[in-house]
């Protein structure tokens, strides 16, 4: 299927993206929603950790989907593709942000002073801190206008998503501590998304000086 600029297909893809992308947050607010008022265990015996899990990993989950756009691009011929790429970036943030959140409010329970200590010595936390941080520009710098302003400044700004792709991945690595094999899933995702790249940089400089 080939999907134009404007067209009801890209539309309805669009639509049919966020919906998916809700999707999770939509099934954890509702199972939040049922703990809160009946009590349930619909989130386990610990839900403070499930919720602060279930963020995470989707953020984690939609950054290596933002990061696949440009090989799937590449791969299918699909140009339009790039238009889903900001769209999942975006709420890549969004679920880190909850993530974040998550951990403020209902792990130190408003004494967010502590957040300080806590990446002083946790270096699990500090790394994962400073992939939220640096996702904030990305967000931020989003739009068409940023776009514009920003000219090739914009390009080379963004490609901040692969050093923050590595510290989601260490974040993730270090909190597990035991059982690696999730973890290790994502740096091999990560490790071939890079690759990737790199390969095609040198194919192109390769056969460039060959010209």
């Amino acid at each position: 299927m080939i999907l134009r600029a404007a067209s009801p297909r890209l539309i309805a893809a669009k639509t049919l993206v966020h919906a998916l992308a809700l999707t999770p947050l939509g099934i954890l607010a509702w199972q939040f929603y049922d703990v809160w008022q009946t009590g349930s265990d619909a989130l386990g015996a610990d839900p403070v950790a499930e919720i602060e899990h279930r963020t995470g990993l989707w953020a984690l989950r939609l950054l290596m989907i933002t990061l696949a756009v440009t090989p799937l691009r590449q791969l299918t011929g699909q140009p339009v593709l790039i238009r889903f790429r900001r769209m999942l970036g975006l709420y890549a943030f969004l679920y880190a942000s909850l993530h974040l959140s998550a951990y403020l409010v209902l792990d130190l329970r408003g004494y967010w002073t502590q957040i300080f200590e806590e990446i002083a010595k946790r270096p699990y936390i500090t790394v994962g801190f400073s992939a939220w941080l640096l996702l904030i520009p990305l967000a931020v710098t989003s739009t068409q206008g940023w776009i514009k302003r920003l000219g090739r400044n914009w390009g080379r700004l963004h490609k901040l998503i692969y050093a923050i792709g590595a510290l989601a991945v260490l974040h993730f690595w270090w909190l597990v501590k035991s059982d690696i094999r999730e973890p290790l899933l994502y740096a091999a995702i990560l490790a071939a998304l890079l690759g990737w790249r790199l390969w095609k940089r040198l194919s192109a400089r390769r056969t460039t000086a060959a010209r």
